[in-house]
């Protein structure tokens, strides 16, 4: 990494036109010095016509200040890393009181903080330097840690990640949300931390993201990537060779079909230009062993199609069980609105949970931690507490997984989803199983629910509601709160927005107890589940 004067490359807070601007004119002095444009730290740059561009080697150490009119990075020093925040980034305090929020730091480290942001009482930053390690960091076992970004936990050992998954529930349940709650349950960890993912989405570009050791060398291939996004770059490609999330037979698939293209010399996609024949890759596994593979191209060439993708089956003749193809012409990678074809098998997998067999199509939503969603939904169902005679709403119902899951112990469940196509899947999912007693609904939740929707359906003895991350729309919460269901049940993978959401609720009803759920081993997400009773029913 370049260093000015000794610091840190300076980052995006200063605008690219004036770093054009000083740079050019410093590039008439020494044409090798280099800033960083972007707060990824990659080095760049600036050429004789302000254009930034990727260099193969790094810039000297220079003597002088190329910028002496720039405002002077600030550091913070000895930093002492005392919990992990909302987002995963340690946070700490400096003598002073200020709160400091750190990428990549670890309760226990002692570090000096380049600040990125400073405002009111508390700073964001970056790790300048590491005083003292923590004694809970554990070494990395994946060779694209920090590249890819996807498992950004990986240096803390596996109980401390729970721990601190734990605690930022419970704060943002007690402090965000000041609640009075009789239980905070243990947090449930996965038992597998490894390979735990079913589905697994990768991107084809012409643009590799390149190591520091790799830069200058001419023998490798920028030009052909096949893995996940470089953190901050739309358009840089990790190159993946192995991913941990997801089991065999997902690294072998990528790495082949990688393989099967450049032998037949197919482009790569190119993110800016929108040109390029392989776009996208999907691969989902499923503990009945099925297997599919969806292949997104770029523009319609039938017969290179046909060629590529009967090379794939050919390696693959046992192991992928439905190949399936879409030919993606947009600028976006959205799935939902391309028509999908079937090249090989039925075009669908199938996934158990509990009792309930799942149709799961190229455009399906499902939990991507299968051994963990069976832990979460029976949770949903220990605190929906059921006897076979309640009438059940399942709130952002998806494709209807937990309201399926726990038809049995219900008299009648009706499920509301704002996407048509999750709701066609739980139409399905529900005739394949055989369930008589469940009802899906297709809209937004905040306009479906109506009195004259309750006077359809009748009032509900129970409400289960597993909103996206915002949370529920204050409509939504209101209704609720005039519906007056004996008890709610709150699932929630953002503990913040469920905090702000059950203080709404509090005027009507007191939290009985939590339970958070890990999902994702390495990351700083966090499933948790509340269950609500109505302060009149206690």
């Amino acid at each position: 990494m370049v260093n000015v004067l000794g610091r840190r490359p300076y980052t995006n807070r200063f605008s690219a036109k004036y770093l054009t601007k000083v740079g050019t004119q410093a590039w008439s002095e020494n044409p090798n010095i280099a800033v960083c444009a972007g707060f990824s730290l990659q080095t760049r740059l600036i050429a004789k016509h302000g254009n930034f561009r990727q260099i193969p080697t790094f810039a000297p150490f220079l003597e002088s200040d190329p910028f002496p009119n720039m405002r002077k990075p600030l550091i913070l020093p000895a930093v002492s890393i005392t919990g992990i925040a909302d987002r995963g980034k340690g946070v700490g305090r400096t003598e002073d009181g200020l709160v400091v929020f750190v990428e990549d730091a670890v309760p226990g480290d002692v570090v000096d903080v380049y600040v990125q942001k400073k405002k009111g009482g508390f700073a964001e930053g970056v790790i300048q330097e590491v005083i003292t390690y923590s004694p809970k960091r554990v070494p990395h076992f994946c060779d694209h840690f920090k590249v890819c970004g996807g498992c950004k936990w990986q240096y803390l050992d596996y109980a401390d990640q729970l721990e601190q998954k734990q605690q930022v529930a419970y704060d943002a349940l007690l402090r965000i949300g000041k609640l009075d709650i009789d239980e905070l349950l243990p947090i449930l960890g996965a038992e597998e931390t490894r390979y735990y993912r079913n589905k697994l989405e990768f991107t084809f570009a012409n643009r590799r993201w390149l190591l520091k050791e790799e830069l200058g060398d001419p023998s490798l291939d920028a030009t052909r990537a096949l893995g996940f996004h470089r953190a901050g770059f739309f358009d840089k490609i990790v190159d993946i060779q192995h991913c941990w999330l997801q089991a065999d037979p997902s690294n072998a698939i990528r790495n082949t079909i990688r393989q099967i293209a450049l032998e037949q010399q197919l482009s790569f996609y190119d993110i800016r230009a929108h040109v390029g024949f392989l776009r996208n890759l999907l691969v989902r596994l499923c503990t009945t062993g099925e297997c599919m593979v969806v292949v997104s191209f770029g523009y319609d060439d039938q017969e290179a199609i046909q060629l590529f993708l009967d090379t794939v089956l050919e390696r693959f003749p046992q192991q992928i069980t439905t190949l399936v193809f879409n030919v993606n012409t947009k600028k976006n990678d959205a799935l939902f609105d391309l028509d999908m074809q079937t090249y090989y098998g039925k075009g669908y997998v199938e996934e158990v949970l509990g009792e309930v067999r799942f149709k799961i199509g190229p455009k399906s939503f499902f939990q991507t931690n299968t051994a963990q969603a069976k832990r979460l939904y029976d949770v949903v169902v220990d605190f929906a507490g059921l006897t076979g005679t309640e009438n059940v709403y399942d709130l952002y119902t998806g494709t209807g997984s937990i309201a399926l899951y726990l038809a049995k112990y219900c008299k009648q469940v009706v499920g509301i989803e704002e996407i048509p196509a999750a709701i066609a899947d739980a139409e399905e999912n529900k005739r394949m199983n055989g369930i008589e007693n469940a009802i899906f609904y297709a809209g937004d939740v905040k306009n479906v629910l109506s009195p004259e929707f309750v006077t359809r359906h009748g009032k509900p003895d129970l409400v289960i509601t597993d909103p996206p991350r915002a949370g529920m729309h204050e409509k939504a919460v209101r209704f609720l709160l005039d519906l007056a269901a004996p008890r709610i049940v709150y699932v929630s993978c953002n503990p913040a927005t469920q905090a702000r959401d059950l203080q709404l609720l509090s005027e009507k009803y007191h939290t009985l107890k939590a339970q958070p759920v890990d999902m994702f081993p390495h990351t700083h997400h966090i499933e948790n589940v509340a269950l609500l009773v109505a302060r009149d029913q206690r």
